[in-house]
């Protein structure tokens, strides 16, 4: 049985981390009480993935906080992250679970209600659920679902959902309250001046509501 924790999921943005970098920005978050953390870099080769994956690694070590790699299969091996999350362009999940082996967590983005219901919970872990709302940090993400659509589909979804797409420390109680198991944030913590401060802010909203 795997175990992992949703509740605070940082997908980590080179351009908004910029100013003092991922691996910087995600040991902050992961001190703040992030538990999972995403690396996310659409423009980054393999082997820059696996470079700051490695990187990224050592300094979640001890934290608790999960690696999970975004889309690059082949840098998620090479690194020993934690996980895996594939979009639904991105890769078929049997193929990921097939190349992953049956260890490593699998993450799988749904956006509409039919997707939701098509997850095999034998291949896939959690899934991600979302846009909630509009984001500039993912230009062709699909319409927004608000948290009308954010619990219909954690509801069709056969496995542990987290909410995506413009989410902040002022949305967690309806997160929760739509059924989700957390949310997953950008810009709410890689653009903040203090990451690890905007982090123990939504963790400190988490501990008031989560179930």
């Amino acid at each position: 049985m795997k175990r992992f924790d949703l509740s605070l999921y940082l997908v980590l943005d080179p351009d908004l981390c910029a100013g003092i970098g991922m691996v910087e920005t995600a040991r902050l978050a992961a001190a703040g009480g992030a538990t999972m953390v995403q690396l996310r870099d659409k423009h980054a080769g393999t082997a820059s993935m696996i470079e700051t994956g490695r990187a990224l690694k050592q300094a979640l070590d001890g934290t608790g906080a999960l690696l999970i790699v975004n889309d690059d299969v082949e840098a998620a091996i090479a690194i020993g992250a934690d996980g895996l999350h594939i979009g639904q362009e991105d890769m078929d999940a049997r193929r990921a679970r097939t190349m992953i082996g049956p260890d490593m967590i699998l993450g799988l983005s749904v956006e509409t209600e039919p997707l939701a219901g098509a997850v095999d919970p034998d291949l896939v872990d959690y899934t991600g659920v979302g846009p909630v709302f509009a984001t500039p940090t993912k230009a062709d993400h699909k319409q927004p679902i608000g948290f009308d659509g954010l619990a219909r589909l954690v509801k069709t979804s056969p496995v542990p959902s987290v909410a995506i797409g413009g989410l902040k420390a002022g949305h967690v109680e309806q997160v929760f309250a739509a059924g989700a198991r957390g949310l997953a944030v950008v810009s709410a913590i890689c653009g903040a001046p203090d990451p690890e401060a905007a982090t123990r802010r939504i963790a400190a909203e988490i501990r008031k509501v989560r179930p």
